[in-house]
This record gives C-alpha cells, sequence and structure tokens, in this order.
C-alpha cells in the first residue's frame, strides 16, 4: 500500500464547527424509550448484533417483543464480527435494499455500530463503496439509512459519532472513516447494566480503548487548551472506575462512570481546538488486519512502545501528562525522568487491569511484522511523523514485550 501522510496543520487553537445529532438515553430504564423513538420510522427495522451474546443476556428478547408491539417488520443481520468485514457489509447493505429497511438497530458494541453505519451508507452507493468511502474517502452522496444503537460494550463511542472501522480482508487493510454527522446514530440507548455480562476480557480492552481515544488527542500540540483539562478529568474517572471495575463488575458507578466516559471520549469533542495524533490506531488497524485482534489490546500493546518513542518530541506534554493523570511527583527529576515514569505508570495500570502488553499474546508473528509497518497509515498530527522503518521499530519492541 502506498504511504499516506493524512495529518492536518500543526497551529494551535484550530477553528471548528460541531454537531452532534445524537440522541441519547442514559440509566436503567433507558430502554423504556425505544418505542417511541420506532414511531418516527417506517415499518421494517433491520436489527444488527454480533453472535449471540444479546441472546443469552436475555436483551434480545426483550428488543424483539418491543419491535413486535410497535408493529414492525424485522429483518435481521446476525454474526457481525470484533473486527467487521467488508464482506459482511456488503451482505447487510444486500438485505437492506431487497427489504426496503427503514432503520437499522444496532445492538452489541462498537463494532456492531460500526458495521450499521457502513451498511447505511453503502447499501444504495453506486460502485464500489469500499473504495469510494474508505479508500479515496468520497463524499457520500447516495441515500443513508438511518442508524440507531443500544450499546452493550463501553469503549469506542460508536455510538455517538460517525465514525466507522471496517477491514478488507481480501486486501489486508483494517481502514476508518469519519462520516458526516448525519451518520451519527439518531439515537442511542445506554444502559450500563447491559455491560454486566461481558467477559472481563473485553471490558478491559474497551477501557484502553476509550483511554487511547483521549490520549490520541491529547498528546498533539504544546498548547493548553480546554480540551486537554477535559481529557485529563476523564482519565482520572477512567483510571478509578476502571480499578473499581475489575475488583467488582457489576459495580453499577463504575461501569456506568466507563460507559459515559467512553461516549464523552470519541463524541468528539475532546479534540476539538487542536490538531490529534491517531498514530497507535493506525498501526493497530494493521496490526488488526493481520490477527484479528481485539482492538483495545491491541492499542494498548502498540502504546507503550510508541510513546516510549516519540515523548522527548512533545517532552513537556508528556511531563504534564505523568504530573496530572498519574500524581508523579517531579522533586529533583529531569523532565525525561519525569515523563517516562508516567508512561510507566500507564504500564503498571495496564497490568493491574490485565490489558495485554505483547504482539505475541495477540497472535502476531515476526514474519507480519514488516507487512504490518509498510502498510500502515502515516500521519502528520502528532510530534514526530513516522517513517514505516520506524513503525517497524516500535512493532519490534511491541512484539518482545513480557
Amino acid at each position: 500500500m502506498c504511504k499516506k501522510c493524512a495529518g492536518m496543520e500543526r497551529r494551535m487553537n484550530l477553528d471548528f464547527t460541531y454537531q452532534n445529532p445524537t440522541t441519547i438515553y442514559f440509566g436503567k430504564t433507558a430502554l423504556d424509550n425505544l418505542s417511541s423513538e420506532l414511531a418516527n420510522y417506517g415499518d421494517t427495522i433491520m436489527l444488527a448484533y454480533g453472535k449471540g451474546a444479546i441472546k443469552k443476556s436475555g436483551l434480545y428478547d426483550q428488543i424483539i417483543s418491543i419491535l413486535k408491539e410497535s408493529g414492525k417488520n424485522i429483518v435481521e443481520l446476525s454474526g457481525i464480527m470484533a473486527n467487521p468485514t467488508y464482506e459482511k457489509v456488503m451482505g447487510g447493505a444486500a438485505l437492506v435494499r431487497e427489504n426496503s429497511v427503514d432503520l437499522i438497530l444496532a445492538v452489541g458494541g462498537g463494532s456492531v455500530i460500526d458495521c450499521a453505519k457502513a451498511v447505511s451508507v453503502s447499501a444504495y452507493c453506486e460502485g464500489d463503496a469500499w473504495t469510494r468511502y474508505w479508500l479515496k474517502f468520497e463524499p457520500v452522496d447516495n441515500k443513508i439509512v438511518p442508524v440507531a444503537s443500544i450499546l452493550t460494550l463501553a469503549g469506542t463511542g460508536s455510538e455517538m459519532n460517525a465514525g466507522s472501522v471496517i477491514t478488507n480482508d481480501d486486501m489486508k487493510l483494517k481502514m476508518g472513516r469519519v462520516f458526516p454527522s448525519n451518520v451519527n446514530p439518531k439515537f442511542s440507548i445506554l444502559n450500563p447494566e447491559y455491560t454486566f455480562t461481558l467477559p472481563t476480557y473485553q471490558m478491559v480492552s474497551g477501557i484502553f480503548d476509550m483511554m487511547s481515544h483521549l490520549m490520541e488527542a491529547y498528546f498533539s500540540g504544546e498548547d493548553d487548551t480546554t480540551s486537554d483539562y477535559l481529557i485529563e478529568g476523564l482519565l482520572h474517572s477512567i483510571i478509578n472506575s476502571a480499578k473499581i471495575a475489575v475488583k467488582d463488575p457489576k459495580d453499577y458507578e463504575a461501569r456506568s462512570n466507563l460507559m459515559w466516559s467512553s461516549t464523552l471520549a470519541m463524541n468528539p469533542i475532546m479534540g476539538l481546538s487542536k490538531p490529534q495524533d491517531w498514530e497507535v490506531h493506525m498501526i493497530e488497524h494493521q496490526l488488526g488486519a493481520y490477527t484479528d485482534c481485539a482492538h483495545g489490546m491491541g492499542l494498548a500493546a502498540v502504546s507503550l512502545p510508541y510513546y516510549r518513542y516519540i515523548y522527548k518530541f512533545g517532552l513537556d506534554k508528556f511531563v504534564r501528562f505523568a504530573k496530572q493523570v498519574w500524581g508523579i511527583d517531579e522533586t529533583g527529576k529531569t523532565k525525561e525522568a519525569v515523563a517516562l515514569e508516567g508512561i510507566d505508570a500507564m504500564e503498571s495500570f495496564i497490568r493491574e487491569c490485565g490489558i495485554v502488553t505483547s504482539l505475541k499474546e495477540l497472535g502476531a508473528t515476526e514474519e507480519m511484522l514488516p507487512l504490518i509497518a509498510n502498510s500502515t497509515v502515516l500521519l502528520a498530527g502528532g510530534y514526530k511523523v513516522l517513517t514505516a522503518e520506524e513503525v517497524l521499530e516500535i512493532l519490534k519492541t511491541a512484539y518482545a514485550a513480557v
């Protein structure tokens, strides 16, 4: 793949326009709002979900009951995988066209919601949607099918943004696209209790995903923006709640804080007014394309060597991160020592939560590393524009980690 440099100009206090049209229903009674929302759409609803977890939890039966009571025809798109494929998207798009679907109701985590958005923009696309929308980033000029979501896994923030990350297995590419806000879910139902049955592995993967979204915006620019203070506050909330949730996964307050922090972390108000990095995500996307690993786990394994590689290029911000987020005392220490202590503190937190630190644990092989490095999109929003050779060195360090 030809390397691309898609970063934005690194000036401070960027002008911006912000709109977020998603209605959020949050809390234990959030599902009570589904019936009234369904009244705003036509007769045919596509129910999109994963591999059956919502059936085991009983949520599927609840939703089906509400859909039937609302007089809706139900079309199901099931079996959406953790890294949704373009092939799956095309299957969903065909169902939309065949059944004249009026609303896609995605029930699951970010992968299911991302897939639903991809189906929504692809169903009536003229030409190959992958090429037009994920490779060439063309404007969506066709009919878009509305999407709504019921969240069962906190991490991606997809429930209140227009992002969609899809994997093309044939090309070995995992690509993300942030569409205009008219692709946002029209409404999203967030009940923290729906996350209680998640395996711990998926819960902590989601936790690092939300942290990574915040750090991608934080580690850019030498500025002192409102966004930086908001990010620091959310990171404090996530770290505190994560420690509680790891010990007691059914602690409602902790899971509630994590769910809302995830939504806020990628909505995308936290990154407004400043450049953003996103290189960790670009590397992980290609790692995921080759290994099909859990997204948050891949991000954690890449983040530690990546930040240890680039911290000198944004030293003051890494010092601030160490002091404000991790409480590192700078007395008698050099800036470099403080910055590295902050990254070490993050690693200790990662290990405390049982989050993966090695690419070996994620199924990567040494033979994959050059392929991943050479297909990684290179961005200019962070402190240093990497080369493919530098990406490979970072991957080698992540591979050797224990």
